[in-house]
């Protein structure tokens, strides 16, 4: 039997299990996950209520007052099953380590879909201070995998409502994230959700978009072309400027730029000012 708070409104010391309002918890400002399922809320709470919450909660005391570490859908589960009452271990975290533990801990139990987990890492690297390094040590990850997992927050967040409707994946994010320009990725996007595609399929059509693009521009020698016609230009005037009579014609085509200069054996003395 687990004990309960005392009347005066005052809890034990850390580390010990006992019984708290639910309604004098207090919900995490890290909580991770944004979106819960009535179905398994549901089943969970009927579990509860045939065999009594196996686990409790985990909670810290913020101003004197029980704060939510873990245990986020147990609560709810336990409010559905129409208990009053929860079990909590009393926790002594720190700020930061809260925020760390109730990612974790959402991680552990039941998947957070991809963009709940980075706004939780970027919430742990821009409001706790941690970087990306310690985030990855403490969640288990490699520190590549942190910065891949954040750069879907460029996505917009139509976009990621769009991807999560149609049960797209993470890795499928990733493909479309390659495409810069928001009206193309959302075209592809709508062509990925309406065709059912696979994350192979999702990136090839994007390489090929990718790849198609990059045929469509100029080629880098264009540049190095007009720098020549202009010291071609420059080196005439030059010239002319000298008493030389010389002339030049250009011709250009989709090809190649042709250049004919002719220039006179005899000096211009006009010209030359003699």
């Amino acid at each position: 039997m687990f004990g309960s708070e005392k009347k005066t409104g005052g809890y034990p010391k850390t580390g010990q299990v006992v019984e708290i309002p639910i309604e004098d918890i207090i919900q995490s400002p890290d909580q991770p996950r944004q979106t819960f399922s009535y179905e398994k809320l549901l089943a969970l709470s009927v579990s509860i209520a045939e065999n009594g919450l196996l686990q409790p909660v985990t909670v810290c005391l913020q101003n004197g007052k029980p704060q939510l570490i873990a245990g986020e859908r147990r609560l709810r589960a336990a409010k559905l099953a129409g208990m009053k009452r929860i079990p909590c271990l009393i926790a002594d975290r720190t700020e930061r380590d809260r925020a760390v533990l109730t990612l974790a801990e959402n991680l552990q139990r039941e998947a957070l879909n991809p963009f709940e987990e980075a706004q939780a890492i970027a919430r742990l690297i821009h409001v706790h201070g941690l970087s990306q390094e310690e985030v990855a040590y403490r969640l288990g990850y490699a520190q590549p995998t942190v910065a891949n997992k954040l750069r879907l927050l460029r996505l917009p967040a139509d976009q990621r409502e769009k991807m999560l409707a149609a049960g797209l994946t993470e890795r499928h994010a990733r493909a479309l994230l390659r495409i810069e320009e928001p009206a193309l990725r959302e075209t592809l996007l709508n062509k990925v959700i309406r065709d059912k595609m696979t994350v192979a399929g999702t990136e090839r059509m994007v390489e090929a978009t990718l790849t198609g693009r990059r045929r469509k521009l100029p080629p880098p020698v264009l540049r190095d072309v007009r720098v020549f016609s202009n010291t071609i230009e420059k080196a005439l005037q030059g010239m002319q400027q000298a008493g030389v009579r010389a002339y030049s014609e250009k011709n250009e085509t989709e090809e190649y730029v042709e250049y004919r200069v002719r220039i006179l054996k005899k000096p211009d003395r006009q010209a030359a000012g003699t």
